[in-house]
């Protein structure tokens, strides 16, 4: 996790069960319970902070074919990764109407 140079203390209110398993496994990693809801979460946000980079992009994606009409066909894509799985070094193809 990256270092922290402000950090404001946030509460949690926890399921009785779900706090006990916490506690049980922070107990058996030698860890306390904070250290592992930072790691959970650090791991939750990046994660969800990916997924939502890649949805955008795909928007983005989708709305240059819906103003452009640019695109591959997909036996094209397929050819072209077959290509590359084979070990052959070639251009992507061409984007057509």
């Amino acid at each position: 996790m990256p270092a922290q140079t402000h950090i404001t203390p946030t509460s949690i209110k926890l399921p009785g069960e779900l706090r006990d398993r916490l506690q049980n496994l922070a107990k058996a990693r030698k860890r306390t319970p904070h250290a592992l809801m930072l790691q959970a979460l650090e791991t939750y946000v990046t994660r969800e902070e990916q997924w939502e980079a890649l949805r955008q992009e795909a928007l983005a994606a989708h709305e240059a074919f819906m103003l452009t009409g640019l695109h591959v066909s997909a036996k094209e894509a397929d050819d072209w990764l077959a290509e590359l799985e084979a070990g052959n070094d070639v251009e992507p193809p061409q984007c057509h109407i």
